[in-house]
């Protein structure tokens, strides 16, 4: 074969490996001509609700994590119950979800600036991206051209990762979605953001096993503090724990306080004590560069995740048009 015709064929080989993991229906440049204003739009409430709000960012990035994983990112997450249909919002993992205002201006003022032309969903995609920016963490550019579902099921949220969930459930709920062990991890440092109630982490604090009252993967003078803060019975349904200690920061403290036996959820824990995800935790730990980096890889791997290209761009992203 002549050389100017492999150059040509090593190029296209190498943009269709791109398409297959970014998703041939998503471009960098989606909106370039019919609202190039978009990202602007959506950064400045964005940042304006995260001013007003310190806990918008974290609830950004789970809305997120919580839309992808169940039916892909369509932004089904969204979707308000009707009296025929209980919608994934409504779903137990997801009642805990805040925020929903800040995708709902956005949208206000997308609709106002651009009718009908950006989806909900690459609404949402953005803001997660900006959330981090205004964190403290990195940047990337957002692939858009996702359109929006039109169904949307609270039965579906089962299949959400639980906090109780070891490595081995992790990396095959994950791998069902095409992600891999790495992004297990790096996506998994979203926890360096947020907090949690004492109903997802108490059961390692007492009862733990036949042999031990506590998990002993847990640091015991962490586990003295989360029994203070969740006491038994607890009436106080707003107690919890940050997940680490500079959770309005997007750092790489999540890991460092895995390493010393001090993640809060059991599914945090165990990617220590698994070889297949230890060496990655401890990378992460030493090297907040290297973290950074393989995040932003694995978010543009999240965002394309069960895409839809026959979808509808809602004009209000809790109805369905």
């Amino acid at each position: 074969m002549a050389p100017k015709m492999m150059y040509y064929l090593s190029i296209f080989i190498i943009l269709v490996g791109m398409n297959s993991e970014f998703g041939a229906g998503l471009d960098g440049h989606y909106y370039e001509k019919t609202c190039p204003q978009a990202e602007s739009i959506i950064y400045e409430v964005v940042r304006n609700a995260t001013t007003f709000d310190p806990k918008v960012p974290a609830r950004i990035l789970r809305m997120f994590f919580h839309d992808c994983f169940i039916m892909g990112c369509d932004a089904s997450v969204l979707v308000e119950s009707t009296p025929n249909n209980k919608a994934e919002k409504d779903g137990p993992p997801n009642l805990s979800l805040g925020a929903f205002y800040v995708i709902d201006d956005a949208k206000t003022k997308l609709e106002k600036s651009c009718p009908k032309t950006v989806s909900c969903a690459d609404t949402l995609a953005i803001a997660a991206r900006d959330v981090v920016l205004l964190s403290g963490g990195p940047k990337w550019s957002v692939l858009t051209g996702r359109k929006d579902g039109k169904k949307s099921r609270a039965n579906e949220t089962i299949n959400l990762p639980a906090p109780t969930s070891n490595t081995s459930q992790l990396i095959r709920s994950f791998g069902q979605r095409g992600l891999s062990t790495k992004d297990l991890v790096a996506l998994s440092g979203g926890h360096t953001l947020g907090f949690s109630h004492c109903a997802s982490f108490d059961g390692r604090l007492r009862n733990f096993s036949a042999a031990h009252d506590t998990d002993p993967t847990l640091d015991p003078q962490l586990a003295t503090d989360l029994k203070r803060k969740c006491p038994k019975p607890n009436t106080d349904g707003s107690a919890g724990q940050f997940l680490d200690s500079t959770a309005s920061i997007f750092d790489n403290d999540y890991y460092t306080r895995v390493v010393a036996g001090k993640g809060v959820f059991v599914s945090d824990q165990s990617l220590l004590g698994d070889y297949r995800t230890r060496w990655i935790v401890e990378a992460f730990a030493r090297d907040q560069g290297l973290f950074f980096k393989e995040f932003a890889d694995s978010m543009l791997r999240l965002g394309n995740v069960g895409v839809i290209e026959n979808g509808e761009v809602r004009e209000n992203c809790r109805v369905v048009n």
